[in-house]
């Protein structure tokens, strides 16, 4: 149960967010660019000289963003010393069902009935949203451990005729496990820059489908029911964002972009990966990637390529870690850690 055990002071040393385990999953089906739909008139060169992307996984019938959303998280605490956790937190834009929100849903297949359960929605920043949501639960003393999910099914969300949107996105999902931890000590999330401008909501969304749809019959057909974006607009706030938050929160870490290790961005477009990498003189060899594997994840790309650099051991304990993220609202964000002894 969330409780807030003992009152904080302001001469109390406040506990530190420190991340524990990471894990991730995706669903079986491998999608190749060969594979995609022969009325979208597309080729394997094309997709990969526009995207980076070669194959994506899209979920097999009857998959939902739950069940994607459980296998990550069963896998992150069987990695921790404990399946215990005070809050479990789930970040999508695909959730299983408008009401109610899929965090309770979890935690009661997890065994964890009776603790606090609450879903982000950042749509592609969630993640970073959800990391800043869980440390501060952390910091402020209300949660000892908590378990974030982020997990998009976006599959499901792209229409028939989107070679576009359907080129780029793959479903998946990431989780990780913070616990309250002690200053310097390896995991530790050091800060976070969270930023949005709803002025530009409408440059990624799904029209139909929530209140407004129902508020003004006959608005709304099927097509708005499916994903919408505006690429080349949000091509370039992706970069400026990404590249304006992330150095905002290195200088609240009190670090420049020489201290960082490695760079995690959301895998929205390789060519946009790397024009950030570029602008904050961060070397390709130090971005952390796979959407060449698995495509544009939504919320769960950044854990997703977490737990893939660990698996294949290109991320290591001790480095410096700049996670940043852009996604529909608008809404972006960037955060700074030190890697745990992971496995």
């Amino acid at each position: 149960m969330l409780r807030r055990d003992d009152p904080l002071t302001e001469h109390a040393e406040r506990p530190i967010p420190v991340l524990e385990a990471v894990a991730g999953c995706v669903p079986p089906r491998v999608v190749s660019n060969d594979d995609l739909p022969a009325h979208w008139d597309t080729n394997d060169t094309w997709v990969r000289r526009r995207t980076g992307i070669g194959t994506r996984h899209w979920a097999e019938e009857g998959t939902s963003t739950g069940d994607l959303a459980l296998a990550a998280a069963e896998a992150v605490l069987a990695k921790c010393e404990t399946r215990s956790v005070d809050l479990v937190l789930v970040t999508t834009s695909t959730p299983d069902h408008p009401i109610p929100a899929m965090a309770p849903a979890l935690a009661a297949k997890l065994g964890l009935a009776g603790v606090a359960a609450f879903d982000v929605s950042a749509v592609c920043t969630g993640f970073v949203y959800g990391l800043a949501t869980a440390s501060g639960m952390i910091a402020s003393g209300i949660a000892r451990r908590v378990l974030l999910v982020a997990a998009d099914v976006y599959s499901t969300l792209i229409g028939p005729d989107d070679r576009s949107a359907g080129v780029v996105f793959g479903d998946g999902a990431g989780a990780v496990v913070l616990r309250a931890g002690e200053r310097g000590e390896p995991g530790e999330v050091l800060g976070f820059d969270l930023g949005s401008d709803g002025t530009e909501h409408d440059l990624i969304t799904v029209p139909g489908g929530g209140a407004r749809d129902r508020a003004e019959p006959g608005r709304y057909g099927e097509p708005d029911r499916h994903f919408r974006m505006s690429g080349r607009e949000v091509y370039q706030h992706a970069i400026t964002r990404m590249t304006e938050s992330s150095l905002a929160v290195l200088k609240s870490a009190g670090w420049t972009t020489a201290d960082v290790d490695r760079l995690v961005a959301h895998q929205a477009n390789a060519r946009i990966l790397s024009l950030v990498g570029s602008r904050l003189s961060i070397p390709d060899e130090k971005v952390v990637g796979n959407i060449e594997r698995v495509g544009n994840t939504g919320a769960a790309s950044i854990p997703l390529a977490l737990a893939d650099a660990v698996a294949r051991q290109e991320i290591h304990a001790g480095e410096r870690v700049l996670l940043t993220a852009f996604g529909g609202g608008l809404t972006w964000g960037s955060a700074v850690l030190v890697w745990p002894e992971a496995d």
